[in-house]
């Protein structure tokens, strides 16, 4: 039985290692991956933060806190020191996911073995790890199954403390607890209330018998217990002294000080709801309904299996003395009890698990995650929760499993009874033969198990294969990256959901010292790009650039494109663009316009050619008066810019007899800079990023990222279409 479990909890490793490096390659849609895969990096760096002084907003992860020039994450980092372990030993933080989601496994069959049997104990752990919940949760870079872990080592040294009487158990589970409580505090004391009531009532009944004179063992036992808890804790609150300078304020309070457990207001970043007892309940309800049809083991006949195992745990607590006791040699094989105790004991296990239940169950009406997570309760696919379930619920499958568990053994237990009974006389004639007796209930029987099996593939595959749809989104908008080796390289990426790192790229994080092959900085205001620009004076540039809107559909691609960069300087700037231009077109519109422009000229300038080929050549000049457009006329002015940093657009417009038009758009980043050395040290010189962002727009002027022009992909755009761009720089 110890080996079936021991197959079934590596089964559970290797099972998870596979989808974690398949499914989730590039990572999943839950942006909190990378929050914890980048802590990770910090620790093993030797850092709690990163110190980016002046440059901290440049490099503002997601979920991460500035404070002075000092970024640091919202959440407690056990669940990303786990990571870090294997990062260390093995440099692939998988392992972690594939350790922790065997360790699991093993903790429900030891936790199910204690309560049910070893039976129960197996079925348990297949049911657990089978689970399309735990299956897709612990296959990716998230806390819950971590927290889970020590959770369950928990329960399992407190059960066996109490069984054995051991101080060893007692410490161990105090440990794991208050390691539990280090890495997620709420989960931990949800899991851990009904343990808590219970070791209040043993220690009571040990002080109501024996008094204090001599300390009663439950005394010592619960008192350890507590002190070891307790002693992480203070180690919590110690953190968060460090972090945020209170104990008593965590990093995430910080972050978004409405977030936390309770009603009324909620809020975090731009999201708010009115939080109330009914739309807890409504929220709580359907998360539950999703994880009895679909997120637990075999779906509704999962759920069935647990409902059943409660009933005959009720059965057996009613049975006076050991119902077990018979059947010792079927569950351990030497003829004696197992170890799983006396009746008693046994009794309390399974009222802990039921009490685990409700106390998550409970517990999670007063936080209002888990309405988050379902997004839209209407629409079963929709949300973080149709990728991972209810995962607030993690801890609920435990007792799930437990009670599954012992229905399925139970089941098991009944068939060699109801084999006898088909083939027993009745009135003067068996039912059937033997032959036929075995043979009918064998089908019964392998029936049962295939359409279990089935039902529990149907439940796993569906959110497996909506991820994998992500996953195949991810790896089409990260191939680039996958394509190019660094050295001393430094990319500015967009920033579709606002100025974070990592949210959406969290493929695209950096090292704890900013300084690695790659470094990742936001591409943002003109004057803050050359500030990174100046701090970064000898890397290799890059700009991350896609067509199309990045969204969370996975059926909305992008098509991305990695572009080199480099600066170019003089006190001239001299340009040249060359557009395709189709048949019909009756005239085109040349046009310079600053984005933020300077006083002192005009905003924009501009012309218009109606005399022109297949192609249209436009000369510009960048100068640290302004931006000129030689075409305008000789008295044209330059049109100024803000000198500490400015995106200057200059865009072609095709128009057609019909008024349609088409514009070629390229937006160049330029400021003023201070004379070089040499006879012109005392004259100002301009700067430019070279290439410019170029895009190509129907209808529209300006039209972001839809009209990301990309040169090496004609199928984005007409054959007509043509869209060079080439400078030289001069101190003349």
């Amino acid at each position: 039985m110890t080996l079936a479990a021991a197959l079934v909890s590596v089964g559970a490793g290797v099972l998870t290692f596979a989808i974690a490096a398949t499914v989730f390659s590039h990572h999943s849609a839950n942006h909190d991956e990378g929050v914890y895969l980048t802590q990770a990096a910090l620790l093993l760096g030797g850092q709690l933060e990163f110190h980016a002084g002046p440059l901290a907003d440049a490099f503002h992860p997601w979920f991460f806190i500035e404070d002075g020039g000092r970024l640091y994450p919202k959440y407690n980092p056990v669940p990303a020191a786990t990571f870090a372990v294997s990062m260390w030993l093995f440099g692939e933080p998988r392992v972690t996911l594939a350790a922790v989601a065997a360790g699991n496994a093993a903790l429900v069959y030891l936790i199910g073995s204690l309560t049910f049997g070893r039976r129960a104990g197996l079925a348990a752990a297949a049911l657990f790890a089978a689970s399309p919940m735990a299956i897709a949760t612990s296959s990716v870079f998230l806390p819950y199954a971590p927290t889970t872990l020590f959770n369950l080592i928990f329960a399992v040294a407190y059960l066996r403390g109490v069984r054995d009487r051991s101080l060893a158990a007692a410490g161990v589970a105090g440990v794991a607890i208050g390691i539990a409580f280090f890495s997620r505090p709420y989960t931990a004391v949800l899991f851990a209330a009904p343990f808590i009531g219970h070791a209040l009532w043993r220690v009571g009944q040990g002080i109501a018998s024996d008094g204090l004179r001599e300390l009663p063992d439950p005394v010592r036992r619960h008192g350890l217990t507590a002190l070891f808890g307790t002693l992480f804790v203070g180690v919590t609150l110690a953190y968060n002294a460090r972090m945020t300078g209170s104990p008593l304020l965590f990093p995430y309070q910080v972050f978004a000080p409405m977030d936390g457990p309770g009603f009324g207001e909620r809020r975090i970043l731009g999201h708010s709801v009115e939080y109330t007892l009914g739309l807890a309940l409504e929220s709580n309800r359907y998360a539950l309904q999703e994880i009895a049809t679909r997120w637990f083991a075999a779906g509704p006949l999962g759920t069935l299996a647990a409902l059943a195992g409660g009933g005959v745990a009720l059965r057996r607590w009613r049975t006076r003395g050991d119902p077990r006791a018979a059947e010792a040699v079927a569950d351990g094989g030497d003829g004696a009890v197992d170890a799983s105790g006396s009746p008693a004991f046994r009794r309390t296990a399974a009222l802990l698990l039921v009490g685990i239940a409700v106390s998550v169950v409970v517990g999670n009406l007063y936080f209002w995650g888990t309405h988050n997570a379902l997004a839209d309760l209407s629409d079963p696919t929709d949300g973080l929760a149709s990728l991972f379930g209810p995962f607030y619920h993690f801890d609920l499958l435990v007792p799930l499993s437990a009670f599954g568990g012992l229905g399925v053994a139970a089941a098991a237990r009944a068939l060699p009874a109801v084999r006898d009974r088909l083939t027993a006389p009745a009135a003067g004639a068996r039912i059937g033969s033997p032959r036929v007796a075995r043979v009918a209930l064998a089908l019964v029987v392998a029936s049962a198990v295939v359409v279990a099996g089935v039902a529990a593939a149907d439940a796993a595959a569906e959110p497996i294969e909506r991820n994998a749809e992500i996953d195949a989104k991810h790896e089409a908008a990260y191939a680039p990256f996958d394509e190019t080796t660094f050295e001393d390289g430094l990319v500015f990426v967009p920033t579709p959901y606002g100025e974070w790192q990592s949210h959406p790229f969290q493929y695209l994080r950096n090292g704890p010292g900013l300084d690695g092959e790659v470094v990742y900085a936001l591409d943002r205001d003109p004057a803050e790009n050359f500030a990174v620009l100046d701090a970064y004076p000898d890397r290799t540039l890059y700009r991350y650039g896609y067509r199309g809107v990045w969204t969370a559909d996975p059926e909305t691609r992008v098509t991305p494109k990695l572009e080199p960069l480099d600066r170019r300087s003089g006190a001239l700037i001299a340009a040249e663009t060359t557009v395709g231009v189709p048949d019909r077109v009756a005239r085109a519109q040349v046009r310079v316009d600053p984005r933020r422009g300077a006083p002192g000229g005009p905003d924009h300038v501009s012309y218009a050619v109606s005399d022109f080929g297949d192609s249209l050549a436009v000369d510009w000049a960048v100068t640290p008066a302004g931006v000129r457009l030689p075409g305008a006329g000789e008295s044209s002015e330059p049109v100024p810019f803000d000198p500490d940093g400015d995106v200057v657009a200059v865009t072609v417009t095709l128009v057609d007899p019909t008024g349609a038009t088409f514009t070629y758009r390229q937006e160049v980043t330029v400021r003023v800079t201070e004379g070089g050395d040499g006879a012109a040290a005392d004259s100002e010189r301009v700067e430019a990023v070279w290439p410019p962002e170029r895009s190509t727009c129907r209808l529209v002027t300006a039209c972001g990222n839809e009209g990301t022009y990309l040169p090496d992909d004609p199928d984005t755009h007409p054959d007509w279409v043509v869209f060079e761009t080439e400078a030289d720089a001069s101190d003349e």
